[in-house]
């Protein structure tokens, strides 16, 4: 073999390998970023120019827990609980690919952003009793088929302009992770994992309510900036990162002095006006810095009344979640987190949801 073919040859094999290396890398087409305690996605306000009843929207990030989109029970004792009305089985990439479907629609209507966790969330709304849904293994290794799933999950997101609130651990899940260095390797895992995706529509919520009663003493609420930190070290200027406080809570200074946004929750604030003094308590917190401040989940409806917490945390100029639930009695159309989930805007609170979202963003 000549000089000439060789380096020919050797050129190609370089071709070659670099598509080995990125030929999977998912180029971007949304990116979410902050500047001045506002969301921007690709470059441009959120909502831009508009305001509603003389309430600023624009920067704003109106969001729905749709956490289940992901969701298996690899416990076969439990998993015949979860069974579609037609059919009587569970199908893990049927509820994924039902999810996929309904996002545009979810779009149109003004939603931007969607809650979805690794570990999911209660499927029966509150509680849990036995069953086991987690992309992490015991050791914290990535599991296949759950990557799939939320690969097909991030894309479509991507496609269509969305951001995605990625849960990383969840309280009634994060047993089965054998001890720290387990959850410290899924930590790391899944964000290597985005970062090589090359995904930038994605904001991190290292676990859903760090006051909850976790297992690992480092995914608590006097802990979890640790996570936070090693997520952001890893993520450099390429990931935003947070964690989120259950209902009524207010964040506290080890958190908010290292996170770049705040997530706070309105379940069990039956009031409005709670709404509003948890966005002032926040923002006396030492530490905060004027990161957004995001509702991502509140389970208290009443669009059509004078005040409801939806409104009070628009008039304080915070981004607010929707989160339902399939009550007692009610049917296979209703709520976002029961499984198995109807992901259409089919049940009367979620046309009421999406009516009020629609109206106020302007979409």
């Amino acid at each position: 073999m000549n000089k000439t073919h060789f380096l020919a040859k050797a050129l190609l094999l370089m071709v070659f390998m670099g598509c080995l290396s990125h030929c999977s890398r998912t180029y971007p087409k949304t990116l979410v970023t902050i500047e001045d305690g506002q969301f921007y996605i690709n470059g441009e306000l959120t909502y831009k120019d508009r305001y509603w009843e003389g309430n600023k929207i624009e920067g704003l990030l109106m969001n729905s827990r749709m956490v289940q989109g992901i969701f298996d029970d690899l416990n076969p004792e439990t998993v015949k609980n979860f069974g579609y009305p037609d059919t009587q089985k569970w199908d893990a990439d049927r509820n994924t690919d039902e999810f996929v479907s309904a996002m545009e629609d979810w779009k149109k209507h003004g939603l931007l952003a969607f809650s979805l966790n690794l570990q999911g969330g209660s499927p029966l709304g509150y509680g849990n009793h036995g069953w086991i849904n987690s992309t992490f293994d015991e050791k914290g290794n990535l599991r296949p088929a759950y990557i799939k799933r939320l690969t097909q999950i991030l894309d479509r997101a991507n496609e269509l302009g969305m951001v995605v609130i990625l849960g990383y651990f969840y309280f009634g899940q994060d047993q089965y992770l054998e001890d720290e260095k387990a959850i410290l390797n899924a930590t790391d895992n899944i964000t290597r994992w985005i970062l090589e995706k090359g995904y930038q529509n994605i904001l991190i919520e290292i676990n859903n309510e760090c006051n909850g009663p976790y297992d690992h003493e480092i995914l608590t609420c006097s802990r979890v900036h640790e996570l936070v930190q090693r997520a952001k070290k890893l993520g450099g200027e390429n990931l935003l990162v947070g964690t989120s406080y259950g209902g009524g809570v207010i964040p506290q200074q080890n958190v908010l002095q290292v996170s770049d946004l705040v997530l706070i929750h309105g379940n069990g604030v039956d009031e409005p006006s709670g709404i509003t003094k948890m966005v002032r308590k926040t923002k006396n917190v030492t530490g905060y810095s004027g990161q957004p401040i995001l509702f991502n989940e509140d389970d208290h409806f009443n669009f059509d009344a004078d005040d409801y917490n939806f409104k009070s945390a628009i008039e304080s100029y915070t981004s607010w979640g929707y989160f339902d639930y399939r009550m007692s009695g009610e049917g296979f159309e209703d709520g976002f987190q029961s499984i198995p989930v109807d992901w259409g805007i089919n049940s009367t609170r979620k046309k009421a949801f999406f009516k009020k979202l629609k109206e106020i963003t302007g979409y």
